[in-house]
């Protein structure tokens, strides 16, 4: 004799061939009613997003776990691996189904996708879990942590840091979904970086500390968040910080265009879809149109996206979004930003970047010639280095024309001699006749001393111009 739920679903196969549209669809759904009432089975579904905007983070988990339970009966996964990954990677497919075991209770998992019909929304994904109805309890209240358990042990052994950028939509009600991502692998260190020791201690006491303080910012009631501001000339290694600072923690990087953004309320949807453990950089923030001192009366209240819009997403009710977030802001002018932005407690830690220094350079130097001690032109080099403006990106630039130490730190010896000439021709401009005269002769003896130093530097390589 048949079940119920048997005979049920074959009354439901012969609803097509008896009942005409539209009462179809209700009998069918009635069908479906009754069936779920008399069926041993329960369903969990598990949606990529909660409500708009929110990414479920047991989805993520699921995700991530159930590719370690890749079995000789899926008959469709993918597989991938990036170059700093340790392994490869294994994921089901679209309809594909994977059978766990928990407890000696069995879960059916099937990855299914949606298909959307709007060319401009996003297809919706989701993972539907199935098992016996009396493991209900069970299942929520032991298996479910027991994967996000998994998932959190599977991060940390294999973490793969990423680099997120937002991809565009015309469809604002999708925008702050679609954050795409590639693997990030910068290589930048704190010790690879060439700005002051006690700069680099500084920063990484302050994140040694935020990053163990978690009890701290429940009892006194705060965000557990940090704001840092880091300006400076271009060139001078903002972007480079903001590597290292990722890697040290092994966080992933939110990079925020804020000129693509139109509104206040598509920030809020983009920056609410932002993980925790990350760093949320907004680069180059004083060239923000809508964003500049307000005193200008530059019309920016008109904006739709505004400073107000921004500084509660720093310090407001949105603040509190999520843990363990570092914000990190950039500029090359500092004076330009609104007085507002830089108020205490917004921003928690202000890093300036000079242009390059003596113990910068010997960073330098150890990075791309591997000089580890003194080299007999460092004198002359430390003297260049503090008559004049030059960053560490240009010292770079020179030390990269050859592999060989004494060539190259000819080449830089050279470089900033010709860039003091240059600084000293726009400061001659505003002396008197006889004073640029004088000026005049002594650039002269240098040039020539110059043009003797370069013939011994290049001595054995050639007819090499300097």
């Amino acid at each position: 004799m048949s079940s119920p739920p048997t005979v049920l679903s074959l009354t439901a196969s012969m609803v097509n061939n008896i009942i005409l549209d539209p009462a179809q669809y209700y009998f069918k759904s009635a069908i479906g009613y009754l069936i779920s009432l008399s069926s041993t089975r329960r369903t969990i579904v598990i949606h990529e997003f909660r409500g708009r905007i929110t990414r479920n983070e047991l989805y993520e988990a699921a995700e991530t776990y159930l590719g370690t339970k890749i079995s000789p009966d899926t008959k469709r996964f993918a597989v991938h691996k990036t170059k700093r990954e340790k392994k490869l990677n294994s994921s089901i497919e679209n309809n594909q189904e994977i059978v766990d075991i928990y407890q000696n209770v069995q879960l059916k998992w099937r990855f299914a996708i949606a298909e959307s019909q709007n060319p401009n929304k996003a297809d919706k994904k989701f993972f539907e879990l199935t098992f016996h109805k009396k493991f209900k309890e069970k299942v929520l209240d032991g298996y479910l942590p027991f994967v996000l358990e998994e998932y959190q042990k599977i991060m940390n052994n294999d973490k793969v840091r990423k680099l997120y950028a937002m991809n565009l939509s015309d469809d604002y009600g999708e925008i702050g979904r679609n954050w795409g991502s590639i693997n990030f692998e910068h290589p930048a260190t704190f010790e690879t970086l060439a700005i002051e020791e006690k700069t680099k201690k500084a920063i990484i006491k302050d994140l040694d500390k935020f990053v163990s303080r978690e009890e701290f910012y429940k009892t006194v009631g705060k965000p557990w968040k940090r704001g840092y501001l880091l300006y400076g000339p271009p060139g001078t290694g903002k972007s480079s910080l903001v590597a290292a600072m990722a890697n040290y923690l092994n966080y992933d990087i939110y990079d925020l265009e804020l000129t693509s953004v139109k509104t206040n309320a598509d920030l809020r949807r983009i920056l609410a879809t932002t993980t925790n453990r990350s760093i949320l950089v907004i680069e180059d923030i004083d060239c923000s149109v809508e964003l500049r001192n307000r005193q200008l009366g530059n019309g920016s209240y008109n904006k739709k996206l505004t400073l107000s819009g921004l500084l509660n997403f720093i310090d407001g009710l949105w603040s509190s979004c999520g843990d363990e977030r570092i914000i990190i802001f950039t500029t090359n002018y500092k004076d330009r930003l609104d007085p507002a932005l830089l108020r205490s407690g917004r921003m928690d830690m202000f890093i300036h970047m000079p242009y390059c220094t003596t113990q910068g350079f010997k960073v330098l130097a150890s990075n791309y010639l591997g000089i580890n001690g003194h080299h007999k032109l460092y004198g002359e080099i430390k003297g260049l280095i503090e008559d004049v403006q030059v960053t560490p990106a240009e010292i770079a630039g020179e030390l990269m024309k050859s592999d060989n130490a004494r060539i190259a730190l000819g080449e830089v010896v050279n470089f900033l001699k010709r860039k003091k000439f240059k600084e000293h021709d726009i400061e001659e401009d505003k002396c008197s006749g006889s004073e640029k005269e004088a000026k005049r002769m002594k650039r002269k003896k240098i040039a020539d001393r110059t043009t003797r130093n370069c013939r011994k530097i290049t001595t054995g390589v050639g007819s090499r111009r300097c």
